[in-house]
């Protein structure tokens, strides 16, 4: 997607192309930061790429406004519509196969929290189908924070949601909103954040079935020191059971955005944002699975982007049997399982390590950054923090002080094996500090097999505007496989920023 979208809270499925029978499509729905300010937005958006061309997004438009009645009659007197947070989506086909898509968005209007919308398409637009009989201003549901909705093979239909303590309970098929008649609402269905036992659910939950195992996934709490650092909600975990409500053997973590690594000293360290929120799912795409998440950019958690890494899925059928996901990894490359084109320019945004001389302390909104970090967008001012503007397909990289490291993880030499005559071309704005940007392959340090492959010189008089810095690399024709790439930033001026970093590309000398 473009940098300049935030669509966080993904929930990833693959439904026919309604205008290509046949051909199938993975749509993404989130929430959509655009408030600025606060989190989420007033109306949800869905992007959609085929699944033969996963690179190629497209804007399908907006899917959902909740104002009065969908008459166009706010419900507040501000004059302004619903903020929609997290939502989910599910598919229903009778018996001639005509598909309903219900869309279940998380209303933080307190009245219409179990709001549910229903489409002909899976692109929208979506309108709300289960506005209260008694109150025009409410929405009838059980469905709370975080809705998730699960239709199984038999008909039968499961909801979850909660914050800091999860709920389930099978719905009315006849209202997908409902709790079924002679069944009840399961309390604590996997144990909290401030509960005895290991899941520490938090919120975000989702929902997929493979094979015969119902998959549970959410946004956990981690303990204080588990993996070697402080506690953090910025991970998705999954719990697996035989049963749509339970019981769930917890499996482990699918994806971690605080970017875990080692430092030099192979001490564990947070190579990314240390801490934020995240939330998503997974879903299988020709035969490869992938999570789907979010991360934080900027120096506050309003402006997150969609990210997707791959995973591997296994699972062992029959009463009892195990589900093991191998951990995603924070990339930068995504969906390029081969690694980026290294021909192809990319934006310093796409980085997915980014660290400073000591760790980063993060307390919402007023955080403290000691290296580099990945701007929301272009502004006015040296913080570059004005997101959503349309006209800059990128996020810059900032505060590029002595002892920070920016990486991107990976890049497909392949494509450039053999080759002599390459070099780095940067597009980097001086900042009037004398320092050097040393570029590495595979690691940050040579204690680590990391190598060199050359240096940018940046002196206290250059112009203080976007300049093409080039670095040739004859050495770069060595590399035939899939590697790394790091920027270290060295200066004798402390706690200053060198550069502010704006895209990259390794290419022929001219």
């Amino acid at each position: 997607m473009p940098l300049w979208e935030h669509i966080p809270d993904g929930e990833p499925y693959v439904f026919e192309d309604p205008d290509q029978p046949g051909k199938y499509r993975v749509y993404l729905y989130g929430s959509h930061d655009n408030l600025v300010n606060e989190y989420c937005g007033r109306d949800q958006v869905v992007w959609s790429a085929s699944v033969d061309s996963l690179n190629n997004w497209r804007y399908d438009g907006v899917i959902l406004v909740v104002d009065k009645n969908g008459k166009g009659e706010p419900f507040d007197s501000a004059g302004t519509a619903d903020v929609l947070y997290a939502p989910d989506v599910t598919m229903v086909a009778d018996a001639n196969g005509k598909k309903t898509y219900y869309l279940f968005p998380n209303d933080q209007s307190g009245l219409r929290n179990g709001l549910i919308a229903k489409s002909d398409r899976p692109d929208g637009p979506f309108e709300v189908c289960n506005w209260s009989t008694d109150d025009p201003n409410k929405a009838d549901g059980v469905l709370k924070f975080d809705p998730a909705v699960f239709v199984d093979d038999d008909g039968r239909v499961y909801g979850y949601w909660g914050f800091e303590r999860s709920y389930a309970a099978e719905l009315d098929p006849a209202t997908m909103a409902t709790v079924k008649p002679g069944t009840e609402i399961v309390e604590d269905m996997v144990s909290g954040r401030n509960q005895p036992g290991r899941f520490r659910f938090f919120e975000a939950s989702s929902i997929r079935k493979i094979k015969d195992k119902y998959i549970f996934i959410y946004s956990r709490f981690t303990e204080d020191g588990e993996f070697g650092l402080p506690t953090s909600n910025y991970t998705l975990a999954y719990a697996y059971g035989d049963n749509p409500l339970g019981p769930w053997t917890y499996g482990g973590t699918i994806i971690d955005g605080r970017g875990r690594e080692i430092d030099e000293k192979l001490n564990p360290i947070a190579s990314a944002t240390p801490d934020g929120n995240t939330h998503g799912s997974i879903c299988e795409i020709n035969g490869q699975w992938y999570v789907f998440y979010h991360r934080q950019t900027g120096t506050n958690e309003y402006a997150r982007q969609a990210m997707v890494a791959p995973i591997d899925v296994m699972v062992q059928e029959g009463k009892g049997g195990k589900v093991t996901i191998i951990e995603g990894e924070y990339n930068s490359s995504g969906f390029a399982l081969e690694g980026l084109n290294p021909l192809v320019r990319y934006p310093a945004g796409i980085a997915c390590w980014y660290t400073g001389p000591k760790p980063a302390t993060h307390e919402w909104p007023n955080n403290t950054f000691y290296g580099s970090y990945v701007a929301s967008g272009y502004g006015t001012d040296d913080k570059f923090d004005a997101p959503y503007d349309l006209r800059n397909n990128t996020n810059p990289v900032v505060n590029n002080t002595d002892g920070s490291i920016v990486g991107y993880k990976y890049f497909n030499f392949k494509i450039t094996a053999g080759r002599k005559d390459m070099q780095l071309r940067m597009n980097l704005t001086p900042l009037g500090v004398d320092g050097t940007i040393d570029i590495m392959f595979d690691r940050p340090w040579k204690s680590q097999g990391g190598h060199r492959l050359g240096t940018i010189e940046l002196k206290a008089d250059m112009p203080q505007q976007p300049t093409e810095f080039t670095v040739d690399m004859p050495e770069l024709g060595r590399l035939a496989d899939r590697y790394a790439i790091f920027f270290l930033f060295k200066s004798d001026v402390k706690e200053k920023s060198l550069c502010t970093l704006h895209d990259f590309v390794f290419a022929p000398v001219e």
